[in-house]
C-alpha cells in the first residue's frame, strides 16, 4: 500500500499531485494519486485545518504544482513562513539544509547543527522518495518559475513602492461604476485605517471626504500621492460634499486634524521605506522581463496589523484592476493565495481587505484567474462569500465548533445533494496531513493524504534569512530596475531649446490657425510653453500572408524654429498621445516662447502636412513579435514580455482544449470496457468462487481509473494510467490459473489488451501534445512592416504648445 509512486502516474498534462487518496477504514493510504485538475482552481478554493494539520504542507504543495504547470502566482504570507517556498535543493545535501535549520530543533535533540543538517537532508530525501518525488523534481520546479521574497515597508526582501498605488485605476476600472467605486471606497478605508481611524463609509465624514478627493482625480485620470492629498484634504477641489456645503460638513479646522495625521504618517522614520521599490504592476509582479512565470510571495509578518491591512487592500486592489484587463479564459492563468485569512475576510465587519476579495471571488473565475484561501480559525469567515468557492480541503479541526461552521460552509458551497451526517464522520476521522476534498467538479468527497513538499518546511524566516535568499536577485536587478520615486530633474531638453528665449503672453493668430496644448500631468512651479508642431496619422498595416491586418496611430512632435527650415520632421519625436488628447486652453499662469514667423501662417500648415506624410511614410515602421510554431503574432505596442505570457496562456487553453477532445474521445471506450468487464463478471460468478470474483472486480476497477488519471479527472472508480495494464496482466496470470472459468478467462484476456492499447494509444497522444506545448513560445522572430503610402491617412498637423518647467521640455507633460 505505501510503495512509492511512479512519476509516470502523476506526471500528467494540466494536473497537480497533491498527494494520494486515503482509506479511512484501514487509515492508510492507498497507492492511487490524488491528481487534481488545474482548471478547477478557476473556481477558487480554501482550505482550513487547525495547526498541525499539514494545511501548509497542502498549499505550498498546491503551490508547487502550479509553479511546474507555468502558473504564476501572488502570495500573501502574514505568517513568513511561506518564503520556505525558496528553499529547495535538488542536490538534497547538508550543506544546502545547513543554513536554514533551527538550532533550538538541533538542541532539543541533542544534535549538533551540522548532524542535524544531515538528518534532515535524509529526512527530506526519504519523505520525497517514498512520494515518487526527487531532486530532479525539484530542479524542474526552479526551472519551471522564478521565486522572489517581498517586504512592504522593510528592506529585509524586496522593497515594495505601496503608494503608488494611490496612482488611477485603469479606464476599464474607471468605466465600470460599480468597480470604481468599490475601488475609491476601500482606498480610502485601508488609509485611514493605517492612521488609527476605524469608521462606517456611509457615515464617516473623514471617509467621504477622502473618497470624493479621490473619485474626482481619478476619473480625470489624475494620479495623487499622499504630499498632493494632504494638501487637497486642507483646500479641496469642490465646495460641496453631497449638497450640503463643504466647510458645513466638514469644517477647515476639523480637516486640518486629519491633514496633520497624514503629515505625521509620512514623517515618521520608518515610512520611506514604503516609497521606495517595487511598484504593484500586477503584470510585472507575476511575470518576470522575459516572460518566465513568477511566485510573488509578499512577506507582511513584520507588519503591525494596521499596516498589513493598509498594505492587503492596496495589493487585493490592484490584483482587481489588473484582472479587469484581461481577456476571458476557461483555463488558469494565475493563482491568488492568502493564507490566515481570518480577520481579512469575516462574517460580519466590513474591513477594507473584505470587498475586494468579494469581488475577486465573484468576478475573477471569468478571467482565468483562482483565488485560495487558507485559515486554522474557521470561525472567523464569511462563509456566504465562500459559496463561491469550487473546491474545499478540510484538515484536522480544533473543536466541534469548527467543524459545524465548517460544515454549514460546505453545504452553502455545496451543487448537489449534501450528506451533512455522512461529511461530519469523514471529518472525525481526519488524522494529520489528511484531508477532505470536497470538489464541485467531482461527483463524490475524496480522502487524501497530502504529499511530500519539494520545498524544505523550516518555519518562519527571520530577516537575516529573508535578505540572504533575496540578496542574489537584487544584485541582478540594482542596475536596470527603474527609481519609482518622481524624478527631481526633467529630461534634457532638445539642444535647440536650452538658450531660452524671452517670455512673452500668449499670441494672436488668425483663426484658420488653432491653438492646441500638450496635458499637463505633473505638478510644476513656474510653466511656460514652447511652440511645436504636432503631426498625427492613422497608419494600415497589411500582411496577407500572416493575416495581418492593423490600424495604428502614428505621432510625431516637431520643433518649430526661425530660419529656412522651420520644421525638421527627420528629427522629429515620436510620441503616445494623438490631436483627440490634447487640450484646447493653456494652463493658467503660464508664459509663452516666441512662435516663430511660419507658424501664423495657414499655408505654412499645408507644407508642413505633406512633409508629416513624408516622414511617417520614410520612417515608421510596425515591429512585431511572431511565433510561427503557434501561429500567432504581438499586437501593436505588446512587449515581448507580455506577448511571451499571452502564448503561454494560448498554449495553456489549446492544451485545455485537447485535453478535453481526448476525454470526450475515450471515455465512450471506456465505459464500453466497463461493462464488457461487469458482463464477464456475473457469467464467471456461477462457476468460480467468491474470491474469484473479487479478482475480476480489481480489474474492472484498473480499467475504470484510466481516462481518470490521464486527464485528471475521475471515471468510476478512482486509479491511475500506470497501474492500469499491470492490473490487467495481473488479472491475465491469475485466470490461467483458473481451470474452470476458461470462456470469462479468454473474455477478460480479450479486454485486457484492449486496456492496453487503449494505455498506449493515449501514451502516445499525450506525449505528442506534451512535445509540442512544451516548446510553444520559446522561439520568436521578428516582423517589420512598412506601410503604403496610400494607406497613410494624415489626421492633422496642428500648433501643438508643449510645456516645459525650468527651461526643459517633456517634463510638464510627462510623455516618453
Amino acid at each position: 500500500m505505501n510503495q512509492p509512486t511512479p512519476a509516470a502516474d502523476f506526471e500528467k498534462l494540466g494536473v497537480f499531485y497533491l498527494g494520494r487518496e486515503y482509506d479511512t477504514a484501514s487509515r492508510q493510504r492507498t497507492a492511487t494519486p490524488l491528481l487534481y485538475d488545474a482548471r478547477d482552481l478557476v473556481t477558487h478554493a480554501v482550505c482550513v485545518g487547525m495547526t498541525g494539520s499539514g494545511k501548509t504542507g497542502l498549499c505550498v504543495g498546491l503551490l508547487e504544482e502550479a509553479a511546474i504547470d507555468g502558473i504564476p502566482a501572488i502570495v500573501i504570507d502574514p505568517k513568513g513562513d511561506l518564503s520556505n517556498l525558496l528553499l529547495t535543493f535538488p542536490a538534497q545535501s547538508a550543506a544546502d539544509f545547513r543554513p536554514w535549520i533551527n538550532p533550538d530543533d538541533a538542541r532539543r535533540q541533542s544534535l549538533d547543527p551540522d548532524a542535524f543538517a544531515a538528518k534532515q537532508a535524509d529526512r527530506w530525501k526519504t519523505g520525497l522518495a517514498d512520494w515518487g518525488q526527487d531532486g530532479a523534481r525539484i530542479a524542474r520546479l526552479k526551472s519551471a518559475a522564478e521565486f522572489a521574497i517581498y517586504t512592504p515597508g522593510s528592506s529585509a526582501g524586496l522593497p515594495v513602492c505601496a503608494l503608488r498605488s494611490f496612482d488611477a485605476p485603469p479606464r476599464s476600472v474607471i468605466e465600470d461604476g460599480e468597480l470604481f467605486r468599490e475601488r475609491v471606497g476601500s482606498t480610502a478605508s485601508s488609509l485611514l485605517s493605517l492612521i488609527g481611524i476605524t469608521i462606517d463609509p456611509a457615515q464617516s465624514r473623514e471617509h467621504i471626504l477622502i473618497s470624493s478627493i479621490l473619485g474626482e482625480a481619478w476619473t480625470r485620470g489624475e494620479n495623487l500621492d499622499i504630499p498632493t492629498l494632504i494638501t487637497r484634504i486642507q483646500q479641496p477641489p469642490f465646495a460641496r460634499l453631497g449638497v450640503m456645503e463643504l466647510e458645513t460638513v466638514y469644517p477647515a479646522k476639523d480637516r486640518f486634524g486629519l491633514a496633520m495625521a497624514l503629515n505625521n504618517l509620512i514623517a515618521a522614520p520608518g515610512f520611506s521605506a514604503w516609497t521606495q521599490g517595487q511598484p504593484l504592476d500586477i503584470q510585472s509582479l507575476l511575470y518576470t522581463p522575459a516572460g518566465k512565470p513568477r511566485v510573488a510571495i509578499f512577506s507582511i509578518a513584520h507588519l503591525g496589523d494596521a499596516e498589513r491591512m493598509f498594505f492587503v487592500s492596496l495589493l487585493l486592489n490592484q490584483v482587481l484592476g489588473w484582472v479587469r484587463e484581461q481577456p476571458g479564459t476557461s483555463s488558469l492563468r494565475a493563482l491568488i493565495y492568502m493564507d490566515e485569512i481570518a480577520g481579512y475576510f469575516p462574517p460580519v465587519a466590513n474591513p477594507p481587505s473584505k470587498q475586494p476579495l468579494l469581488t475577486l471571488m465573484k468576478q475573477a473565475r471569468a478571467f482565468g484567474v483562482g483565488v485560495v484561501l487558507a485559515t486554522q480559525n474557521p470561525v472567523d469567515l464569511d462563509y456566504k462569500g465562500l459559496a463561491n468557492a469550487g473546491t474545499w480541503f478540510i484538515g484536522r479541526l480544533q473543536t466541534d465548533r469548527d467543524k459545524q461552521r465548517v460544515l454549514d460552509g460546505l453545504e452553502g458551497a455545496s451543487t448537489q445533494g449534501f450528506d451533512r451526517a455522512q461529511m461530519d464522520s469523514l471529518l472525525s476521522s481526519l488524522s494529520p496531513r489528511v484531508f477532505l476534498m470536497q470538489n464541485v467538479h467531482d461527483s463524490a468527497p475524496t480522502v487524501f493524504e497530502t504529499r511530500w513538499c519539494l520545498s524544505y518546511l523550516a518555519g518562519p524566516m527571520t530577516r537575516t534569512q529573508l535578505s540572504t535568499l533575496m540578496q542574489p536577485m537584487r544584485d541582478r536587478t540594482s542596475d536596470a530596475a527603474p527609481s519609482t520615486a518622481p524624478s527631481s530633474k526633467p529630461p534634457a531638453a532638445p539642444a535647440s531649446r536650452q538658450a531660452s528665449a524671452p517670455a512673452q503672453t500668449r499670441p494672436v493668430l488668425p483663426p484658420e490657425v488653432p491653438q492646441f496644448f500638450i496635458p499637463i500631468r505633473d505638478r510644476v512651479d513656474t510653466l511656460r510653453y514652447v511652440p511645436s508642431l504636432l503631426g498625427t496619422a492613422k497608419v494600415y498595416y497589411e500582411d496577407t500572408k500572416r493575416g495581418i491586418q492593423i490600424q495604428q496611430f502614428a505621432t510625431m512632435l516637431a520643433t518649430l524654429q526661425d530660419g529656412p527650415v522651420s520644421v525638421d520632421w527627420d528629427h522629429a519625436q515620436w510620441i503616445d498621445i494623438t490631436d483627440e488628447d490634447l487640450d484646447r486652453e493653456p494652463a493658467p499662469g503660464a508664459d509663452f516662447a516666441p512662435l516663430p514667423a511660419p507658424a501664423s501662417k495657414p499655408k505654412s500648415y499645408d507644407t508642413w502636412q505633406k512633409q508629416f506624410l513624408d516622414a511617417v511614410y520614410r520612417q515608421h515602421r510596425l515591429e512585431l513579435h511572431h511565433c510561427a510554431q503557434l501561429e500567432e503574432t504581438s499586437r501593436p505596442n505588446e512587449s515581448q514580455r507580455d506577448f511571451r505570457v499571452r502564448l503561454q496562456l494560448i498554449a495553456r487553453e489549446r492544451r485545455d482544449a485537447a485535453a478535453e477532445d481526448l476525454r470526450a474521445r475515450y471515455s465512450p471506450k471506456l465505459a464500453t470496457l466497463q461493462e464488457r468487464l461487469r458482463k464477464a463478471q456475473q457469467a464467471a460468478e456461477v462457476q468460480r468462487e467468491q474470491a474469484t470474483g473479487a479478482k475480476f472486480q480489481a480489474a474492472i476497477s484498473a480499467g475504470a481509473a484510466i481516462l481518470g488519471a490521464f486527464l485528471g479527472r475521475k471515471v468510476a472508480s478512482a486509479g491511475n494510467v500506470g497501474r492500469a495494464a499491470s492490473a490487467a496482466r495481473g488479472v491475465q496470470r491469475t485466470m490461467k490459473e483458473q481451470s474452470d472459468v476458461g470462456r470469462a478467462q479468454e473474455t477478460v484476456e480479450t479486454i485486457s489488451a484492449q486496456i492496453a492499447d487503449l494505455e498506449s494509444k493515449m501514451r502516445e497522444e499525450l506525449e505528442l501534445l506534451s512535445n509540442d506545448l512544451a516548446s510553444a513560445g520559446t522561439d520568436l522572430d521578428t516582423i517589420s512592416l512598412k506601410p503604403k503610402k496610400s494607406n497613410i491617412s494624415v489626421r492633422a498637423v496642428v500648433l501643438a504648445w508643449d510645456p516645459e518647467a525650468d527651461g526643459r521640455s517633456g517634463n510638464a507633460a510627462g510623455r516618453p
